[in-house]
């Protein structure tokens, strides 16, 4: 099934104005293909660390993250593992947020809508940009020394 997922940048050392990507997505999808939608949505670079986690705000103690430094490449593979579908429902009270460039700590919070799951279209490749409110954060603007 598409789901809808609203997905807000809600911090960033350069976050300047709001930023929301609407997505489709299949249920199906996997957190690494969710990963690689969310930074193209905002035109990020794919090139740092990055974790996805449930909690009850972003800054908040993790119940469920994978995030371990040694074992990046096998994180890969975990997150190409685990998909939507097995996430969801969320605990009471939960988010599930996913944070990029730990330097930079951008930080976005993933929301599944209430728009009615539906069939997927013949034709259209997922996950796919439906909407876009803001601009792009600048990932690493210049900074004049």
């Amino acid at each position: 099934m598409i789901w809808t997922m609203r997905v807000e940048c809600i911090g960033g050392r350069f976050l300047e104005e709001k930023c929301v990507r609407v997505l489709e997505v299949d249920s199906a999808c996997s957190l690494l293909d969710l990963h690689n939608a969310i930074v193209d949505s905002v035109g990020f670079e794919s090139d740092h660390l990055f974790e996805f986690y449930i909690g009850r705000e972003s800054r908040s103690r993790r119940i469920f993250s994978l995030l371990n430094d040694d074992r990046v490449e096998e994180l890969y593979n975990i997150f190409a593992e685990i998909r939507l579908e097995q996430l969801y429902p969320l605990p009471k009270g939960c988010r599930l947020f996913y944070r990029f460039d730990f330097g930079d700590n951008w930080r976005f919070e993933v929301r599944k809508t209430q728009k009615k799951p539906k069939e997927a279209e013949p034709g259209l490749d997922y996950p796919r940009l439906i909407e876009a409110i803001g601009p792009n954060p600048e990932q690493h603007p210049s900074i004049p020394w």
